[in-house]
């Protein structure tokens, strides 16, 4: 099914309480930035009324910066400004929470590979900044380990959306790149001078499990964490690429193809530093290092080792070590590792004294990964018969249970995007109960949720509770000004604050116009009956400034109509009282003589299916009653890759700003799942508008079979008994195993071939019409 939509932006505004001058200077410099053609701007204090999310009583979520380009990460400075990292490899600093027009204090656009779940995902402050200038990130670095070309090896400089040419392709045979933690010195607002490059590592060959999160620990030591850099798809063990193997693992070279039950290539890289006959990448681990040298300290496990990587590792066996945090007034570490098919881990590194192997990919969870166990490859086997030599995760959730029984938040789709601790009761204003708590969130499901300590004074898992239901995309949480907990909404462009409010809470403004923009005279329906207090019993008055002059003196009406006459860009307002004296304001912006353009995609068209490997082209256009037929600088197209188990979440895969058509090849993915293209218009006055088309792939169902029938396949990572059947997407790879042996009843059968002819494990290119697979065993 193929579902086209028109969304319009209306340039709505929200805002939390704050005095009528202060809200008067915000109106004037809110309507100066859209006369400016800016959409995209900074809301101050801006309750975010139009989510779903829902906290606990006393706290309350706002918008306090936004008009971001998907950020990934913020930090909070002593002197009060806030740094913001975004994806695409750009740096913005803020003076303040109530700053509207961030400095934009480092571009590193040539060096960031920007694609897909690549980007600059890492930053830090030092300890004692200002007073020590320095910045610290952690990104993909657009290059191939040991070349001797500059980047970039994919991108182009200047363009902040970097391609995967087919090709090698994305999810085929990968766009291989690096990935590298930097400083960088400030001199004010800006970075000075060259980026100092601390580390270069983690050879990445497929678009995911990149690099994580640069962080402190209390003994001053710099902490990084990087993923896999394998394929989510099939079980990946080294055997493709172009050329096979291209990150050189063993026991080959590049050009090498892998096999089981020797290789040690693909996610294994996650256990790279159990063969110490080779040199030791850093993929899949933690590492702590100096922070003017990147060089491992002092104190760390293998500090002696003569290879310097290492010297840098404090934990291994991670898939995707997202996010990294440690835990106040002790010397640990605590993970987010975000699973494959199955589970999201917490894990914890006691000291960085002693080594951690968490098990990927041999285990996910506290199981085997059955499709890396069916394999039979020795580096999984060896680590099986060794009693103790893994270390299970703190806490774990199943993708398909609740994380808190009867929640609301989804189940299906699962990545564990953030990890913070609150402090002691002094340094915030939450209520006791919190004192020492983990906090942790989770960017698919759109929840976070807190972990209070125990009797040990430890975080509890049996005490885990729902903290934000319908969160807007977590993917960092960070304790900022007041002691409050902050996240980053990397979808919605914004840095949210959650604050406690002792006593009563203050209303939720929420105000809806129709219509938002037309010609003048423009007579405006407002509706302001959604508003509400959550205090029981409280009654809410209503006060509108209608006209943009600051003053809420317009209408006390919940309901009002208002004309406007001239044309213009007007912030209209909502302010609604509650009994106990407490405010709330939201702010929309109505545009007047001016009207949102109509984008209109020609191609691909409704009805458009897919399969892995096409290359799909797409164009466009769009007018506007003001500005006629628009220019493709104009125009901006997004490639969204949705993938729903049950509950979707989405991947950025590409843009294209400022081009009216151009074409992309379609990746590989679990099913189900399925692509969506949107186009967005701009016009002349700010105003966006955006139509997208949903593109479902072509699938087909393969069977499997045993013979004798009931033994056990592994299709992916996941087995079960023959036979069954999996809907897959058409010419994707997919990883099958015939493990062995196996008992059935008390016979033990060996296994013997593939009805296709394949090895034992083997890939397997779905076709256009169904197929059946038979294991043969004796």
């Amino acid at each position: 099914m193929t579902r086209m939509a028109i969304i319009t932006a209306t340039g709505r505004v929200v805002a939390g309480p704050g005095s009528p001058a202060g809200l008067a200077r915000w109106r004037i410099l809110l309507v100066t930035l859209l006369a400016a053609s800016s959409a995209a701007f900074v809301a101050l204090g801006s309750t975010d009324a139009r989510g779903a999310s829902t906290l606990p009583s006393g706290f309350r979520e706002t918008v306090v910066l936004s008009g971001l380009t998907n950020p990934t990460a913020v930090r909070f400075a002593a002197d009060g400004r806030v740094f913001v990292a975004e994806k695409r490899g750009v740096i913005k600093v803020f003076d303040s929470l109530t700053d509207a027009t961030p400095d934009v204090f480092a571009d590193l656009n040539v060096n960031v590979h920007n694609f897909w779940d690549r980007g600059l995902l890492g930053m830090a402050l030092d300890p004692s900044f200002p007073a020590e200038p320095y910045v610290y990130v952690l990104y993909t670095y657009d290059h191939v380990l040991g070349s001797s070309a500059a980047a970039p090896r994919w991108g182009t400089p200047g363009v902040y959306s970097d391609p995967c040419p087919t090709p090698p392709g994305a999810t085929a045979d990968g766009c291989v790149v690096s990935g590298r933690l930097s400083r960088l010195q400030a001199s004010g607002n800006a970075m000075t001078g060259p980026e100092h490059v601390l580390v270069e590592d983690w050879c990445q060959q497929y678009p995911s499990h990149s690099i994580g999160s640069v962080e402190f620990g209390r003994d001053g030591a710099l902490y990084a964490s990087g993923g896999d850099g394998a394929s989510f798809n099939f079980v990946d063990y080294g055997q493709d690429g172009s050329p096979v193997n291209p990150c050189g693992d063993p026991p080959g070279t590049v050009g090498s193809a892998l096999t089981p039950p020797t290789a040690e290539g693909g996610a294994l890289r996650s256990q790279d530093l159990r063969t110490p006959s080779d040199p030791v990448s850093l993929d899949g681990t933690v590492i702590r290092v100096d922070r003017a040298t990147g060089a491992g300290v002092a104190g760390n496990p293998l500090a002696a080792s003569a290879d310097p990587n290492a010297r840098r590792i404090i934990s291994y066996g991670l898939r995707n070590p997202f996010r990294i945090t440690p835990r106040p007034g002790t010397d640990e570490i605590w993970v987010g590792d975000v699973g494959w098919n199955d589970w999201e881990e917490i894990n914890v590194i006691p000291s960085a004294g002693q080594m951690q192997n968490f098990g990927w990919p041999c285990y996910e969870g506290a199981q085997r990964q059955s499709g890396y166990d069916s394999a039979n490859l020795t580096m999984c086997e060896n680590l099986y018969a060794s009693p103790g030599a893994v270390t299970a995760p703190y806490h774990a959730y199943h993708h398909s249970n609740r994380v808190v029984p009867n929640e609301t938040c989804p189940t299906g789709s699962s990545s564990v995007a953030g990890l913070q601790f609150e402090f002691a009761a002094s340094q915030h204003s939450y209520p006791a109960e919190y004192d020492d708590a983990l906090f942790f969130a989770d960017y698919s499901r759109d929840c976070i949720w807190v972990m209070p300590k125990g009797a040990d004074g430890k975080p509890a898992p049996g005490l885990v509770r729902t903290f934000v239901s319908g969160a807007a995309n977590p993917v960092n949480l960070q304790v900022g000004p007041g002691g409050d907990l902050f996240y980053v909404d990397f979808d919605g462009g914004t840095i949210r604050r959650i604050h406690y409010e002792a006593g009563g809470q203050a209303p939720v403004a929420v105000a809806t116009a129709t219509p938002t923009s037309g010609a003048a005279p423009l007579t405006v329906s407002f509706d302001g009956t959604a508003s509400y207090d959550p205090d029981p019993g409280d009654v809410i008055t209503h006060a509108w400034d209608l006209d943009g002059d600051g003053a809420f003196d317009d209408s006390t009406s919940a309901q009002p109509t208002y004309t406007y006459t001239v044309s213009g860009t007007f912030a209209a307002s909502l302010r609604v009282t509650d009994s106990d004296g407490l405010t709330a304001t939201d702010t929309l912006v109505i545009s007047v003589g001016n009207t949102a353009p109509t984008p209109t995609i020609q191609t691909p068209t409704s009805g458009t299916a897919w399969k892995v490997g096409d290359v799909l082209s797409f164009s466009g256009s769009a007018t506007d009653a003001q500005d006629g037929a628009m220019p493709p600088s104009a125009l901006s197209w997004e490639l969204l890759m949705q993938h729903c188990p049950s509950n979707c979440h989405s991947h950025q895969v590409q843009t294209w700003p400022g081009v009216a058509s151009g074409s992309f090849t379609a990746p590989d993915h679990e099913y189900p799942s399925h692509l969506e293209l949107r186009l967005t218009a701009t016009d002349s006055g700010g105003m966006q508008a955006t139509r997208s088309v949903r593109l479902d792939p072509r699938t087909v169902s393969l069977t499997f079979q045993t013979n004798p029938g009931g033994l056990s396949l592994t299709v992916g990572g996941s087995t079960a008994k023959a036979s069954f059947t999996r809907t897959v997407i058409v010419g994707s790879t997919n990883s099958i195993s015939a493990p062995a042996p196996q008992k059935k009843g008390s016979k033990t059968y060996q296994f013997v071939s593939w009805s296709d002819g394949g090895a034992q494990t083997h890939d397997v290119v779905a076709p256009a019409t169904s197929q059946t697979f038979t294991a043969r065993f004796r």
